[in-house]
């Protein structure tokens, strides 16, 4: 797995992920605008701090580990 290098956990949020650098964006926030339909280039308009690595690690973060499938 790569590791994750622009989420931080940030104790004065209420310990919720944020995606680096400041002004940070939570985790979910950057999901929740790609669950409604806004498109990296949006998010990137609007957020001109964030780089497309930004948000695909958010994505990829809130999405969760990967299943472990077993072999038998």
């Amino acid at each position: 797995m790569t590791p994750l290098t622009k989420i931080t956990l940030d104790p004065a949020r209420d310990g919720r992920q944020a995606v680096h650098p400041p002004p940070a964006l939570t985790v979910g926030t950057v999901a929740g605008l790609v669950r409604a339909g806004r498109t990296v280039p949006e998010i990137l308009a609007a957020y001109p701090y964030l780089e497309e690595a930004d948000i695909r690690e958010a994505l990829s973060y809130s999405a969760g580990p990967p299943a472990v499938s077993s072999v038998s």
